[in-house]
């Protein structure tokens, strides 16, 4: 009976402090009501799972790609192989000090702590790869009417000039 008799003189306390404390009690127990509450149920993913992940695929691009340009009436079954000048990147948030005394300039990258060890560095914009040049390869290729219409087409795509578009005949 020993714990039922400490709530109720804690019961008594929070009575008699209502009047001058309605405001202090009121935040406590917003806040309990707060602890309570489910968090959603989403899980954070482990530091070692935070892999920084691109959309850009170069097999699936030049998959896509064949396939859009292989519809092009004559050129049958075009095979396209791209280059790119550089892989995906990204650009970093970053913190510039400046010492005005000693024209001293110093950077950091801008990382967030998410708690429990685990940090993540604020990504600003991610840059995609610049095709360098592309290479077809179709049973139409020796028709200058459809090597028009692929290298245009190549171009629209990928930005690629018609100096950086080789069309070859295939089988």
């Amino acid at each position: 009976m020993k714990g039922k008799e400490i709530l109720d003189r804690l019961v008594q306390k929070v009575k008699a402090s209502w009047s001058q404390y309605r405001l202090v009690w009121l935040v406590i127990l917003a806040g309990l009501v707060l602890l309570c509450l489910p968090t959603g149920g989403q899980e954070r993913e482990s530091p070692e799972e935070a892999v920084v992940s691109s959309d850009f695929d170069l097999a699936q691009t030049e998959e896509r790609l064949s396939q859009a340009l292989s519809k092009i009436h004559g050129a049958g079954e075009v095979t396209v192989v791209l280059t790119v000048a550089n892989g995906p990147r990204q650009i970093l948030a970053q913190d510039e000090t400046r010492n005005g005394e000693e024209g001293e300039e110093r950077t950091e990258t801008v990382v967030l702590n998410r708690g429990s060890g685990y940090q993540e560095t604020v990504t600003i914009q991610e840059v995609y790869p610049r095709y360098q040049g592309a290479l077809l390869v179709c049973p139409g290729g020796d028709d200058p009417s459809i090597r028009l219409q692929l290298t245009q087409a190549m171009s629209a795509l990928t930005g690629l000039g018609a100096d950086k578009i080789s069309i070859s005949k295939g089988k």
